[in-house]
């Protein structure tokens, strides 16, 4: 199990961290678990002057698996685009052809009162998002700013979807769904977009090769309104790069801390990059006070996507829940009441529970 280990910036190291010591205990176990670290992003443009060098793409192609903790820092923003940290994730998901990104949302019931929502709307929530990842808007051509024959300054961007990247996003949609509830909402805005009604007509063919799976489909102003109304109304949501952007992070909120939820990112081969869905937090970057569960909790989706090894996924969740049900919270989903605890002690709870 090589897997290339990417601790980036911020809080980063700290969460990446805690990881590390849940893979240690699986590869003590009898896992043969390889790591190799490099860095991305903010780190790799301090110590290469590239946030995605090459450093860092030859272990990444040469692993199974990445495992990425946080890019980004105010001290990068004046940065030319191409160096900003955010450049070297863009790069590393083209790179590897990471067009399949898996958001869950789950809440888990210990935390049902840390959401803003009335926990009767969102108990019980577990909701995936599926959310494709290197069409769409974000890589469309031609693109960037310019003078027009007015010589008024504009700036351009292209969305564009090719029919295979419609279809291989909706197959791994389909495909996660036949696993859950068999239900699945392809969420578009063809109402007003020609990419979009493109995207729901390619969706539709190929949900004849699923025919137990129910599809429906949503406009994307009509979704995000639908996830604070009656978020439990959905199982499998899949969409394009930049709906599926906003939709996953608003999704993430209704469980009551980003702090809380993995992801993942995979191509074809099912390699995979799997990382926390929050940022780098730089306001609390080395005051140990980080909530490092959603990076282990990517472990646990690497586990399970990438090396199918759905023991050792359960094992991480289940010590998880476990220390959330013995009343041990970290400060972002700290509540009167519950054992704050900071980002290494949470590492040592979850290990031990393990």
């Amino acid at each position: 199990m090589k897997i290339a280990v990417l601790s980036g910036d911020g809080i980063g190291p700290e969460i990446i961290d805690q990881a590390l010591r849940v893979l240690e205990v699986l590869r003590s176990d009898g896992l043969p678990i390889e790591t190799e670290s490099a860095p991305l992003g903010g780190a790799a443009y301090d110590q290469y002057g590239a946030p995605y060098p090459e450093f860092t793409q030859k272990i990444c192609r040469a692993a199974e698996a990445v495992l990425l903790g946080a890019v980004g820092g105010p001290q990068y923003d004046k940065l030319d685009r191409p160096l900003r940290p955010e450049r070297g994730l863009l790069g590393i998901r083209k790179d590897l052809g990471l067009f399949a990104n898996l958001r869950p949302a789950v809440l888990f019931p210990e935390l049902a009162n840390a959401s803003t929502l009335k926990p009767e709307v969102v108990s019980g929530l577990d909701i995936m998002i599926v959310r494709e990842l290197t069409g769409d808007i974000y890589f469309g051509e031609p693109r960037g700013m310019r003078t027009n024959a007015q010589g008024e300054r504009e700036a351009l961007n292209t969305m564009i979807y090719s029919e295979s990247e419609v279809r291989r996003i909706a197959h791994v949609a389909f495909g996660i769904a036949m696993k859950r509830k068999k239900k699945l909402c392809s969420v578009d805005k063809a109402n007003v977009l020609e990419t979009t009604e493109f995207w729901k007509e390619i969706v539709t063919h190929v949900a004849l090769d699923y025919p137990q799976v129910e599809l429906s489909h949503l406009y994307v102003d009509n979704a995000a309104m639908q996830l604070i109304r009656n978020p439990k109304q959905f199982d499998v949501i899949v969409t394009g790069n930049l709906f599926g952007d906003i939709l996953s992070d608003e999704a993430s909120m209704l469980t009551g801390s980003i702090g809380m939820l993995a992801s993942a990112s995979l191509n074809e081969s099912k390699k995979g990059l799997y990382e926390p869905a929050h940022g780098s937090a730089p306001d609390i970057a080395g005051q140990n006070l980080a909530n490092p569960l959603a990076t282990i909790l990517s472990v646990a989706m690497l586990m399970r996507y990438t090396f199918n090894n759905e023991s050792a996924a359960l094992r991480i969740e289940g010590a998880v829940k476990k220390v959330l049900a013995q009343g041990y919270r970290t400060a972002d989903i700290f509540e009167t009441g519950m054992k704050k605890v900071s980002c290494t002690a949470m590492g040592d709870l979850v290990v031990a529970a393990m």
